[in-house]
């Protein structure tokens, strides 16, 4: 039946394509590609603007009516603290990263003070195992940071 009716003309043409020469199967992956890449930009826009609007999580608000304070000493681990481990074989800068990576915090040694340290990590990194100078509210003997500068 269908030869008979294709040599008779009576089929209806194809449907035309926006892009002619594009087999319908390409011209539905490329649609179903621009659907997923549509919709992981809005995931993603509302995860980024999600975490922005919220607070640093490991940061801890200074206690309320404390003062902002200057400290100045090395920038350290908890775990070598002024003394790092020869057994690393890596100057200050390095074992005090290593250390941190491995889950140890940051720790602020000012002569036989030693105080941790709570603000950004990646600006804690950049002066790691160097001397600086640090403001921030103490509170015990942890600092929440607020700025820090080499000295």
């Amino acid at each position: 039946m269908l030869i008979h009716e294709a040599a008779s003309g009576s089929l209806s043409a194809p449907r035309s394509r926006p892009w002619s020469g594009v087999p319908v199967e390409a011209g539905r992956k490329v649609r179903a590609i621009a659907c997923s890449l549509s919709l992981l930009i809005s995931i993603l826009g509302t995860v980024s603007c999600t975490a922005a609007a919220q607070p640093q999580s490991g940061a801890s608000q200074p206690a309320p009516g404390a003062t902002t304070e200057s400290y100045e000493g090395m920038i350290s681990d908890a775990r070598c603290g002024a003394k790092h481990s020869a057994a690393i074989d890596k100057g200050a800068t390095n074992c005090t990263i290593t250390c941190v990576r491995a889950g140890e915090q940051f720790v602020l040694i000012d002569g036989d003070k030693v105080y941790l340290l709570d603000g950004d990590l990646v600006a804690l990194k950049q002066v790691a195992g160097q001397r600086v100078r640090i403001v921030g509210t103490l509170n015990g003997t942890k600092i929440a940071v607020r700025s820090v500068v080499a000295a």
